[in-house]
């Protein structure tokens, strides 16, 4: 495996020139959880998407790929595995991938990366039965507890589908068993930051559990990052510049420190290495004296200390509370 260099590039962006301003850095820690983006095919066609997925994309992660990665995994000391898409659920090795996780770790944590209404989808039929019965920790998205901004956001009919999807996991014991979290994911509908995390979450259990008898978890809070569709829907609608100011304008040095980034080896569907999702669709691949990194190339030790590859979409993990795939980082 290679060993990767800690070099810095000459040519600072504003990130890093805010980081610079403030004497922080923003470096690796040891690796804990290895997430793994399946491919850009998606049921929903979501206007936050940052990975442009939707129902005609056909990239999608490979067997062999797969086996490559667990492979790695299986030499690796992580405990974390995280599946995101598009809709993990929808790549033809989805539940082998998992099986063969547990296999090799029965103890680790794996996390699928829901959008509910695939649970409902012809041809998914026990999906969500299979993630019980695999001890599979689920976090959704559910942009809003009412049914207009979830379906502007999402599409027509899928607060509808994502209500009954959440009744589905809470009839097969999801946030009642210990062993089977469900957590919930707010997106704001708009060009704004999120609100305060636990006033959500609280408004969330109430209307939820009022309306529809649903429980769940914990709510995480994540701002929408100016990458991809996202970033094209805030370009028609003239927000984009005025979203990035307040990105930059609302940065809080405090939520540095535990940005998902730090800790986390983002692998795409073809098996390159990325710092974050997000750099992953900026094509901000992890490279070593030029050659550019799959997972199978990378030491997990090797990555200590490395600078983390940063852009002006940084600014979104570190506006005001901050935003990580479990959150809001700074509390309070």
């Amino acid at each position: 495996m290679l060993r990767l260099t800690n070099a810095i590039s000459a040519a600072m962006n504003h990130f890093d020139r805010i980081l610079t301003d403030r004497n922080l850095e923003l470096r690796r820690i040891k690796p804990a959880i290895l997430q793994i983006n399946t491919g850009k095919l998606c049921n929903l066609t979501c206007t936050h998407c940052h990975v442009n997925a939707g129902p005609k994309r056909k990239e999608i992660i490979t067997r062999e790929t797969v086996d490559r990665i667990l492979d790695w995994f299986r030499a690796s000391d992580l405990q974390t595995v995280d599946l995101t898409g598009g809709a993990p659920e929808m790549i033809p090795d989805f539940r082998y991938f998992i099986e063969q996780v547990r296999a090799i770790r029965p103890g680790a944590r794996v996390i699928d990366r829901c959008n509910l209404t695939i649970l409902l989808e012809p041809g998914y039929d026990g999906t969500a039965e299979f993630l019980r019965d695999q001890r599979v920790e689920i976090i959704a998205s559910m942009p809003c507890y009412s049914a207009k901004n979830v379906n502007e956001q999402r599409g027509n009919g899928v607060f509808d589908g994502s209500i009954k999807a959440l009744q589905l996991l809470n009839s097969l014991g999801y946030a009642t068993n210990p062993e089977l979290p469900l957590h919930l994911v707010y997106n704001p509908v708009g060009a704004f930051l999120p609100g305060d995390q636990a006033e959500l979450e609280a408004d969330y259990k109430r209307e939820l559990r009022t309306h529809f008898g649903i429980v769940f978890n914990s709510l995480f809070t994540i701002t929408n990052m100016p990458v991809s569709r996202y970033a094209s829907w805030l370009k028609h609608n003239g927000e984009y510049e005025q979203y990035l100011k307040l990105l930059v304008d609302s940065f809080n040095p405090a939520a540095v420190e535990g940005l998902m980034c730090r800790d986390t080896i983002n692998v795409g569907w073809q098996g390159e290495v990325y710092d974050c999702d997000f750099n992953a669709q900026l094509k901000m691949q992890l490279r070593d004296h030029g050659k550019a990194l799959s997972l199978w190339d990378v030491d997990p030790a090797a990555l200590e200390g490395r600078a983390i590859l940063t852009g002006e979409h940084c600014f979104g993990c570190t506006a005001g509370s901050g935003s990580s795939c479990g959150g809001a980082v700074v509390s309070g």
